[in-house]
């Protein structure tokens, strides 16, 4: 407590010298420190955590892995500047605001455990995993792994470099939960023939919200002079890591999603020695073959989206990784584990009892249809979830955070139940 009182209490007083910032925000942070020991079933403390959002109560939202609410003071950062720029664009957003980028790469550069000369900021996780995807050169009849849990959007990446490029894209498959990390990493390894040169993997697939083993499939195919690209759009302050405990050369994610930064934001990384064999999605002069800037290259953009990103870094390092993931499983166990107690009909394919699962969950109901199940739910109790139909698998996908609360999951809990007993209305 001492020390996350004191982290605070530093950011506050930082904030005095940092332009358009609002102490106040972080008095939230600093109240719940006060007010509660902050564990992940402490609610005097996370409740004053939900009073940084300005979220529409009347609507229970279960889908923040696609996008999340930000912090009202965050938003409020990024509306200052947009004021600001509109104000003389040409001077205001790319004389003033555009080059305080330099001051977000480093500190994401800090947080996720890399140079900031490695660290490229773009606008969602697609952008910068389409960036690897069709920026590195391959031949006809290279092969490329994926899983047939990879991210849609990619795969189409990957489908149209195969038209277009004649490279083999080969999908495996693996059982959900599985029954092991190496079970995983032998799915991989099973399909490297001598002509594979890519694995692109989901750090956690946004499906059943499984934690992939990142460094041991590095670890296999980095001697193979196979790359490992790295799908974090939906892992970076989800839970705890750094980028030593994935050894990869590769990390694209999004900022709008568990970091609560504004739609618009993600980030790319790419190991300074991969660089210059790596191509921007758009052109680059020669001279920034090595730097790291060259992935920035999209034309007139706002600068305060990405300007806004710090702030809300510094709300996520003022709660605290570890804090927040165990906040997040509580509030995650708390619906799935008395779904399972309460009922044989339900299923979740989601590693429950392990480190390798974090807010995002999957249920289903024997018997019930996911889509109707999912209209259900939204239309008549006004609860927001995401209906999953996998060839292999089907569910609601379930994703709270830290703005949730234990009556907004309990109600979830308690119309899936209304929905095991009497079945849905008209199905």
């Amino acid at each position: 407590m001492t020390s996350r009182r004191r982290f605070v209490s530093s950011v506050l007083g930082a904030s005095a010298v940092l332009p358009g910032f609002q102490p106040d925000a972080f008095r939230r942070v600093l109240a719940a420190a006060e007010r509660g020991t902050g564990a992940a079933d402490d609610e005097s403390y996370w409740g004053e955590i939900q009073r940084a959002f300005d979220n529409d109560r009347t609507m229970i939202n279960l889908n923040n892995g696609g996008v999340c609410p930000t912090p009202t003071h965050v938003l409020d950062q990024m509306i200052r500047d947009l004021k600001f720029s509109n104000e003389l664009p040409v001077n205001h957003m790319w004389s003033v605001l555009e080059p305080r980028i330099e001051s977000v790469r480093r500190d994401l550069a800090e947080d996720f455990g890399c140079d900031p000369e490695e660290m490229a900021i773009t606008r969602n996780a697609s952008e910068a995993n389409e960036t690897m995807i069709l920026g590195l050169d391959l031949a006809r009849g290279d092969e490329v792994i994926v899983t047939n849990q990879n991210y849609g959007r990619m795969l189409t990446t990957w489908d149209q470099r195969a038209r277009r490029d004649g490279i083999v894209v080969k999908q495996i498959s693996f059982k959900v939960p599985p029954p092991s990390q190496q079970y995983l990493v032998d799915q991989f390894k099973a399909a490297i023939t001598p002509r594979t040169k890519v694995i692109e993997v989901t750090h956690i697939t946004n499906l059943t919200g499984q934690i992939m083993p990142v460094k041991e499939i590095v670890d296999m195919a980095r001697p193979l002079g196979i790359q490992v690209f790295v799908d974090g759009a939906h892992a970076y302050a989800h839970f705890p890591f750094r980028l030593a405990d994935l050894g990869c050369d590769y990390y694209g994610t999004s900022l709008h999603k568990w970091l609560l930064a504004p739609v618009g934001t993600g980030f790319l990384f790419v190991r300074k020695n991969q660089q210059r064999k790596l191509w921007p999605l758009m052109a680059a002069p020669k001279e920034m073959d090595e730097n790291i800037r060259k992935y920035e290259e999209i034309g007139t953009h706002p600068a305060a989206n990405h300007n806004a990103i710090s702030v809300a870094l510094t709300f996520h390092r003022s709660i605290g990784a570890e804090r927040k993931i165990a906040r997040l499983r509580y509030l995650r166990d708390r619906w799935a584990k008395r779904l399972l107690a309460e009922s044989a009909r339900i299923s979740i394919p989601t590693p429950l009892d392990s480190p390798y699962a974090g807010a995002i969950a999957l249920v289903s109901v024997a018997g019930v249809d996911v889509g109707k199940l999912h209209t259900w739910l939204l239309n008549t109790h006004r609860i927001q979830t995401v209906a999953i139909v996998h060839p292999e698998f089907s569910g609601l996908r379930i994703t709270p955070n830290v703005f949730t609360t234990v009556d907004e999951v309990d109600r979830f809990a308690d119309r899936i139940l209304e929905a095991v007993k009497k079945g849905l209305p008209n199905a």
